[in-house]
């Protein structure tokens, strides 16, 4: 039997087998190739640090030179870049208040230690970009502001330099509250601001009935300012976000420093502990107790000659006698310990306390209504905060860091207001009134969280934690020590959990997409907030934006409506039945368009509120005395923000422009909506600065349309039982009346210099230099069948000196 021969010699291919062959060949170089290709990239990490101290820098911008991968350090100072090319690369790192410094990196190098000098001649600048001095830079998430508290003392102000007082001067944070420190961003109210201060919460930031913040600069190393839109990882808050991360001192030397200013005296030191950590210390206290200066004496001077003042005094209406007492301090204490280079341990705390005795005494007479008056006012209020927080941070690998935080936060406030009054008429009856108030609130804050945050691969950064948060609030309002207007005990808990995902799609198009998640247990129900951010760059040097997110307050302040001497303010926390939930919808939409030496960038925004609350207790609607105060509503907040800023030269500055609506409809207070209280429709500010050698001279002005008030238009008076009177006040259109328009122009000078081996620095700062007297608020005082009306105004014109000396 004859077999085919089946020698591969002489047996040709079929057309399957050489394909099948191909096949083969291509899976086996692909195999050889693999190692190859996974060689020529690598992950390349570090730590970013300040050079003279060895300070870790968060938030500071690194990017490969030679192409488009970038990224920030965390809160830690570190980084991770991946698939990096595997030859030599140029790493560019900026951080604001540093000179930018570019890096040669070797090929094969993994991990790198980068070391910024400071730039002495920066101001205070805004992250955008770097390539350039500027006093400030947009940053590039939509909506977010960092600030550099190092260098704001060239920015002219009230008093020293403060932080909060110098965001006032940012696009979309209103700079007409003189009377508080706190920020009104994009139509929303400070209570409406998460303020983390080392990753605990600061319920309130005034200090100095508001006229300086609670934070000590010198305490302070970075700041993030999110307007609106703000990421996964935050919560709890309406409006806006205010992330501060205290300085964790010097790690070579031993430093310190010492600034004498008008109202306060401020020292601070830094103590390197053997090259593993250091310990900071930096205390502020107010001299005012025992050096009453002009600038004190500005501040308390509020019943100044406003032009209706001048027609009380015509009237014979207006001696007014008031000395008051004031005091403040406040404490900074970290102590940050490094036992490796991967794990920073760190204790933060703070302690602040204000207390004001504002007793005055108002003698007045008039003909015209034939009475002498005599009102005897005590007036005592403390405030304060403390606040802990324990921190582990850890770099498990490059890819890998996580953050676990327990904090303690405390804030009190208690006032005491009693006003004993004497009227005599001209057939010799004397009417005596005794009316008076008593209010305290306390908030306690226990929160303990756990973050996440995993490089997956260069397009895939993910954000993910828990969080838990009890808090414990009381509020007693009380009048005429016998009546309880509001007595209130809340407790509450919420439990959150939030993931997102930072997802770069392109070179030039990116998406972060996130969700967080809150249960709370006085509603018993489960709050889903989604969160978006898009970025997309069209060209080189032209950037749009877009966001929106859902977030929700369980913990909120309620407005106490007070016609007659302004409105106050008082915590709770919300049931969803008296005092609800409150919640906002953002809308955000912008552009910028940005070169080496001016930045353009306009953005548009839009908010939806539900669950505001507003206690009004001149109003009744219902039969349980209890609730009826407690009214919701809801609101809309519109605007339009246009910046044009000039980075390069040594004039450099800004011009800002908002425009904005903040509308409110409360059913039970007015039929038609009524702009809020802090509504201002237009703010310009222009702020510059000129350096020229050891000098550097600011100038800043700010203009904004006059807020809304509530007018009264007539008052009855009830006797009680036990002989006391009451009076009710009947009132026009809810804030149917505005105050006259704010502006002010400040200037001020600083001074560089050397005195031994101490670095000195003199500065002037004239703030109101054109002595505008603007209305805080108008006061109301019924007289007989008479209303006595009086401007409430801020400061006039008040030059101050600081002079800072630091080894």
């Amino acid at each position: 039997m004859n077999r085919p021969d089946r020698s591969p010699a002489i047996r040709p291919f079929s057309k399957s087998m050489l394909t099948a062959m191909k096949l083969r060949l291509q899976f086996i170089l692909l195999i050889i190739c693999i190692p190859t290709l996974i060689a020529a990239q690598r992950t390349l990490s570090g730590i970013v640090k300040e050079k003279s101290s060895g300070e870790s820098l968060p938030y500071a911008s690194v990017q490969i030179k030679e192409s488009q991968l970038g990224t920030t350090t965390n809160q830690d100072g570190y980084f991770t870049l991946q698939n990096v090319s595997d030859g030599d690369v140029t790493l560019v790192i900026r951080y604001i208040g540093y000179n930018p410094l570019e890096v040669e990196i070797d090929k094969g190098i993994g991990f790198i230690t980068v070391e910024l000098s400071n730039n002495s001649q920066s101001l205070t600048e805004v992250l955008v970009s770097a390539e350039s001095k500027a006093m400030m830079k947009a940053a590039e998430n939509i909506s977010q502001i960092s600030i550099s508290p190092k260098n704001i003392s060239a920015l002219p102000g009230i008093g020293e330099k403060d932080i909060f007082r110098s965001m006032q001067l940012l696009p979309g944070v209103s700079g007409s509250n003189e009377s508080s420190s706190g920020l009104y961003v994009r139509g929303g109210t400070p209570d409406q601001n998460l303020v983390l201060f080392d990753d605990f919460t600061v319920y309130h930031v005034d200090h100095f009935y508001g006229f300086f913040s609670a934070f000590n600069s010198n305490a302070i190393k970075d700041v993030q300012l999110y307007k609106g839109g703000y990421e996964a990882r935050f919560g709890g808050r309406t409006s806006s976000v205010v992330e501060l991360t205290g300085k964790t001192g010097n790690e070579n030397t031993l430093k310190g420093g010492l600034s004498l200013g008008s109202i306060s005296a401020n020292a601070y030191t830094e103590i390197p502990l053997w090259s593993k950590g250091s310990l900071l210390l930096a205390y502020r206290r107010s001299l005012t107790d025992v050096i009453k200066t002009s600038l004190y004496n500005d501040i308390f001077d509020l019943n100044g000659k406003t032009t209706a003042a001048e027609r009380l005094e015509d009237a014979g209406l207006s001696k007014y006698v008031n000395e008051p007492e004031f005091q403040f301090y406040d404490l900074n204490t970290k102590l940050t310990l490094k036992p490796g280079d991967k794990d920073v341990l760190s204790v933060s705390f703070y302690n602040g306390e204000d207390n004001l005795d504002n007793s005055r005494l108002n003698e007045n007479s008039n003909s015209q209504y034939s009475f002498n008056f005599l009102n005897d006012i005590n007036d005592l209020t403390n405030w304060g905060n403390t606040g802990i927080s324990v921190r582990w941070g850890r770099q498990w690998n490059p890819r890998l860091h996580s953050k676990l935080v327990a904090s303690y936060s405390d804030y009190f406030s208690n006032r005491n207001r009693y006003s004993n009054s004497e009227i005599t008429k001209e057939d010799g009856e004397v009417i005596t009134k005794h009316i008076g108030s008593k209010e305290d609130n306390n908030v306690l804050d226990y929160t303990l969280k756990n973050d996440y945050q995993y490089s997956l691969n260069e397009s895939h950064l993910l954000d993910f934690g828990l969080q838990l948060t009890m808090n414990d609030i009381h509020y007693l309002y009380r009048l005429n020590d016998s009546i309880d207007i509001v007595n209130r005990m809340d407790d509450g808990v919420i439990a959150s959990f939030y993931i997102q995902d930072k997802y770069k799609i392109q070179s030039n198009l990116s998406l972060t997409g996130g969700i967080r998640a809150s249960y709370y247990d006085n509603t018993d129900k489960l709050y889903l907030e989604p969160r978006l951010q898009l970025q997309y760059q069209p060209a080189d040097r032209w950037t749009l934006r877009a966001a929106y997110g859902l977030y929700h307050q369980f913990t909120k302040r309620v407005i106490r409506e007070d016609v007659m001497q302004g409105s106050r303010d008082f915590w709770v926390m919300t049931d969803d039945d008296l005092i609800p939930v409150e919640s906002a919808r953002h809308y955000i939409i912008g552009s910028s368009f940005e070169t080496k030496d001016w930045l353009l960038s306009a953005e548009a925004y839009y908010k939806q509120l539900k669950g505001l609350s507003e206690y009004a207790p001149r109003i009744t609607t219902s039969e349980d005395e209890e609730t009826q105060p407690f009214f919701e509503g809801t609101g809309n907040v519109k605007g339009l923000e246009l910046l044009v800023q000039r980075k390069f030269g040594d004039f450099t500055g800004w011009v800002s422009y908002t425009l904005s609506q903040i509308a409110n409809s409360f059913p039970d207070i007015s039929e038609s909506d009524y702009p809020a209280s802090h509504d201002t429709p237009h703010e310009l500010k222009l702020v510059g600065s000129y350096n020229i050698g050891k000098f550097t001279f600011a100038g800043t002005w700010v203009y904004a349309s006059g807020k809304p008030y509530t007018k009264p238009i007539g008052a009855y008076t009830l006797t009680m039982l036990d002989g006391s009177v009451i009076d009710y006040v009947a009132v026009g259109h809810k804030n149917g009346s505005r105050l006259p328009a704010y502006h002010r122009l400040d200037l001020s000078g600083n001074y560089t210099f050397h005195l031994g081996k101490l670095n000195c620095e003199l500065g002037l700062s004239l703030f109101n230099l054109y002595n505008r007297r603007n209305v805080w608020y108008k006061e109301f005082e019924k007289v007989d069948d008479a209303f006595i009306e009086t401007d409430v105004n801020f400061i006039g014109f008040t030059p101050n000196f600081f002079l800072t000396m630091n080894f």
